[in-house]
């Protein structure tokens, strides 16, 4: 073997000793990439989902912490209509350590161009029973209407239990009093229905503390199992009965001197001004009951008023709960419903403006006026019809007509019957709402319907009446009379000259040739 032949070989030797390492050195950053971001699972090249700037968020009892994702397109076309979702661990409720204010937690995406990333936040708050441990959530990525993700990735968080609260006071010297002990609610997701097509979510149990515990050592919870409000839609600027239910699920122990105290968002731009969104009528958020006895269930009560610039949207309210059972041992729990409010229409109409008031059957009238809506809802397609006993039905199409904004009405109304004077028309606006329920509202209009007439009788209708009252119809025909038989004398007379200049040129034509024949003989 010649001295390059043998360089050649080594060469080709050192390739295939690379070509089986590298797919090892591969497998093992891309498993690293993993370790670092907090992902779990099999890692799809489509699209990738991970915590921002690869942090592992820790959470705290009762401590709201917005969690920011960053979505990378790693095809080469672009995507659309994407959507990001947790799984809510469905009936495993342990696998989910966030309170559920929501029944599906998702945000939407547009547009994602080929290699490019963005950014999506989820606000969490964690469960008080969650407890210190790592909670592995899964999020995934949807195309359209696509039921089957395109990608899923796990992601990890952390979680503190809530601190134990400190009753050793409530024990006795002696050591009697009950032993020491806590507990705590599951926090299991609920779902419950206000009346009305919007469901109403809220989150039973939360947390219980106490320094001692039942005869049979456990802790008895109170848990709110669904809500109803009187009426049964909320709108906003009105007040309504929130009457919650609740349920002790300890099978032996009765718990007693309960303090139910409700906790509503703020709304409002300028924190000096804002407000919660409901506000108690009785000035008080706090609800007294004596007791629940094992196994039993109960209602609270109270009577709130809606703020009337609310948004139409379901708004949370927080419940905290604190009761002591047999042995008068302190607990504390705590839970969640979302309340959907309402907004009322609000809108008005300008004066009409009609041109011309009155119209020959077959004529057309213009009507024109304004729709002013004053309210905070938007008004979906709307329509105006007028209708009347004298004019052809005629709609107009308006449209969506937004918060603060103003529409245009211009309508050709056509006379179809005499009316007998001005007669009474009807406009109904329609529209709807943001759920497509359709509303309407009417105004009445005055257009009076003639009979149509000839163009001769028109333009002596045109002329003025004075001028017709005052005109000299018999000197005129008498004047007419005598010009006709002046006319007929002048005529009479040149014919008669006429027929006695043609008998004389007669006569002398005769002569003439008498004449003429007398020479000859």
């Amino acid at each position: 073997m010649t001295k390059s032949r043998r360089v050649m070989a080594v060469i080709v030797a050192a390739l295939l000793i690379v070509a089986m390492i590298l797919p090892g050195l591969v497998v093992k950053a891309e498993a690293a990439d993993g370790e670092e971001t907090g992902e779990t699972g099999p890692v799809t090249t489509k699209v990738t989902i991970k915590s921002k700037d690869n942090k592992t968020l820790q959470y705290k009892p009762g401590e709201s912490q917005k969690w920011t994702l960053v979505i990378t397109n790693k095809t080469e076309q672009d995507l659309s209509n994407l959507s990001v979702s947790p799984d809510m661990g469905g009936e495993n409720a342990d696998a989910w350590p966030f309170k559920t204010d929501y029944q599906k937690y998702e945000q939407k995406i547009d547009t994602l161009k080929a290699g490019q990333k963005t950014e999506i936040s989820f606000d969490f708050l964690q469960r008080d029973d969650a407890g210190t441990r790592r909670y592995y959530i899964p999020f995934s990525v949807y195309e359209g209407d696509n039921d089957k993700p395109i990608a899923t990735h796990k992601l990890y968080v952390y979680t503190t239990e809530k601190p134990q609260a400190d009753n050793s006071q409530n024990q006795g010297s002696n050591g009697n009093g009950g032993g020491s002990g806590s507990g705590s609610a599951d926090g299991d997701a609920m779902t419950a229905s206000v009346g009305n097509d919007e469901p109403a979510v809220y989150s039973g149990g939360g947390s219980g503390s106490g320094s001692g515990s039942s005869s049979d050592g456990s802790v008895p919870r109170v848990i709110v199992t669904g809500f109803d409000t009187n009426p049964a839609e909320v709108h906003a600027g009105s007040d309504f009965t929130l009457t919650i239910h609740l349920k002790n699920t300890s099978k032996k122990t009765k718990v007693q001197n309960m303090l139910f105290e409700l906790e509503a968002p703020t709304e409002g731009t300028d924190e000096q001004t804002s407000a919660p969104a409901f506000l108690p009528t009785s000035g008080s958020n706090s609800i007294y009951l004596n007791g629940i006895k094992a196994d039993g269930t109960a209602d609270i009560s109270i009577t709130l008023n809606a703020k009337a610039d609310l948004l139409q949207k379901p708004y949370s309210i927080n419940l905290s709960m604190k009761y002591e059972d047999s042995q008068a041992t302190q607990i504390e729990s705590s839970s969640s419903i979302s309340i959907p409010v309402k907004q009322d229409a609000r809108f008005e109409f300008s004066e009409f403006e009609i041109s011309p008031q009155t119209i020959e059957v077959g004529g057309e009238a213009n009507v024109m006026c304004s729709l002013y809506n004053l309210g905070r809802i938007k008004l979906y397609n709307a329509k105006a019809r007028f209708e009347g006993n004298g004019i052809k039905k005629q709609e107009i199409f308006i449209g969506n007509v937004e918060a603060g904004a103003t529409g245009s009405i211009d309508a050709m109304l056509e006379g179809k019957k005499i009316s007998d004077g001005p007669a009474k028309v009807t406009m109904t606006l329609s529209y709807e709402d943001e759920s497509g329920n359709i509303s309407t509202t009417t105004k009445d209009l005055n257009l009076e319907v003639t009979e149509k007439v000839d163009d001769d009788e028109a333009a002596a209708s045109d002329m003025p009446e004075e001028t017709q009252k005052s005109f000299p119809v018999i000197p005129v025909v008498i004047a007419a009379v005598v010009i006709a038989v002046v006319a007929a004398v002048v005529i009479l007379k040149k014919r008669k000259k006429k027929q006695l200049a043609e008998i004389e040129e007669e006569e002398l034509l005769d002569e003439l040739e008498r004449s003429s024949e007398d020479e000859h003989q």
